[in-house]
């Protein structure tokens, strides 16, 4: 059985995945990031209906261009299959080790 190809957002430019340790409250999140930072992150306004978090999720982080090794934005959510082929592919190494 051959499997059928999906679409996965992978990072661009400086976005980083990250993995969802804890709700804040008010759209904001702690998050483990894969370049080994921990930042507050916050769902930007014009996504804030549509995208829902939870802990223990894997996201898309886009760090501020200030305080950018301590604030970032979460731009997308990765769903279980996305999250696999993540993993078969080795963006989730980082995570791996400090999980």
């Amino acid at each position: 059985m051959e499997e059928e190809p999906i679409r996965v957002r992978t990072p661009q430019g400086n976005e980083v995945i990250g993995y969802v340790e804890q709700l804040l409250g008010f759209t904001k999140f702690r998050v483990r990031c894969s370049d080994g930072k921990v930042r507050l992150c916050r769902i930007p306004g014009k996504l804030r209906r549509s995208l829902w978090v939870r802990s223990g999720n894997y996201v898309l982080v886009r760090p501020w261009e200030v305080q950018s090794d301590e604030r970032g934005d979460i731009v997308y959510r990765y769903n279980p299959t996305q999250v696999s082929w993540l993993r078969k592919r080795g963006y989730l190494k980082a995570f791996e080790i400090n999980l």
